[in-house]
């Protein structure tokens, strides 16, 4: 009896070994598909000239070089901002709220949050950032918007990270005369560092393929901006998922739409692979 009941168990795991494995199997080739096909039409349009130059029908020249710096633009400012806010809000909710019903009530509504669709952060952008607070169409009110986008993310990830640390940890640190912030700087956060660098990865993802709210905040203009005037009311710019929509959509110029596809790609590479370093080099600073 035993051995039949082993056998039923070997088989169903031989099952369900091969449908995982079926399974990732197919999104890998879905993944490397996609991309391998992005990269194939995208690259041989990536020339100097459309990196380094913006466009002009006067002169008849493509350029993504305003639209490049914008997406970096808006990256920065929205993380400098986002990130603060939501691990802050994160360690309150998880190491000092008292009221067990206020933190679900909470952690309810940033879920709900999350899934709204962004076109209704557009407009409630549009409405509060642009009009009611006067920065106008502008990268501020493209990034500000994208805070309360991402905010959601951040404090989950964030929160949820935080859980998975020992409670042992916490009770060790107190118990050597550590103070709760001393502890929570030095002992939980660096244990929790790579939740944190997952919300952030994440929140890159969606500002950096983000643009039915940036139309309605940040605007379509092609101008060279430096960091400074990125941050000034009234300065528009185009991010690069703007630019793709407008260059295949408006103008049907599929090869620059997928040459910018292709440097999206990368950028995000880049990018997360950054962001995958940093946290490794926190971790041994916070291990040390």
């Amino acid at each position: 009896m035993q051995d039949k009941i082993s056998t039923k168990r070997k088989v169903k795991s031989a099952i369900l070994n091969i449908l995982m494995y079926l399974s990732s199997g197919i999104i890998c080739l879905i993944f490397l598909g996609l991309v391998g096909y992005i990269l194939y039409r995208g690259l041989p349009h990536i020339t100097p000239q459309l990196l380094t130059s913006k466009p002009s029908l006067i002169r008849e020249t493509v350029g993504i070089l305003p639209n490049i710096l914008n997406t970096i633009y808006i990256i920065l400012i929205t993380l400098v901002i986002v990130l603060p806010i939501g691990v802050g809000a994160a360690i309150y909710l998880n190491e000092y709220a008292e009221n067990k019903r206020k933190v679900r009530i909470i952690e309810l509504a940033t879920e709900t949050l999350s899934g709204i669709p962004s076109i209704i952060y557009g407009l409630v952008g549009m409405l509060i950032f642009v009009q009611f607070f006067s920065l106008g169409t502008s990268l501020l009110a493209g990034s500000l918007t994208l805070v309360i986008m991402t905010l959601p993310t951040v404090i989950r990830t964030t929160q949820e990270s935080l859980k998975t640390v020992p409670q042992g940890y916490r009770e060790g640190s107190l118990a050597l005369g550590a103070g709760k912030w001393y502890m929570i700087r030095t002992v939980v956060l660096p244990s929790a560092i790579d939740g944190i660098v997952t919300g952030c990865i994440l929140s890159i993802g969606r500002i950096v393929g983000e643009s039915a709210a940036l139309l309605f905040t940040a605007g379509m203009a092609n101008e060279v901006l430096g960091l400074v005037d990125a941050v000034k009311p009234g300065n528009a710019g185009s991010s690069l998922t703007v630019a793709l929509y407008m260059y295949a959509k408006e103008r049907g110029e599929f090869e620059i739409a997928f040459a910018i596809a292709a440097i999206l790609l990368v950028l995000t590479f880049v990018i997360n692979l950054s962001a995958k370093l940093t946290a490794k080099m926190l971790k041994k600073k916070g291990a040390n």
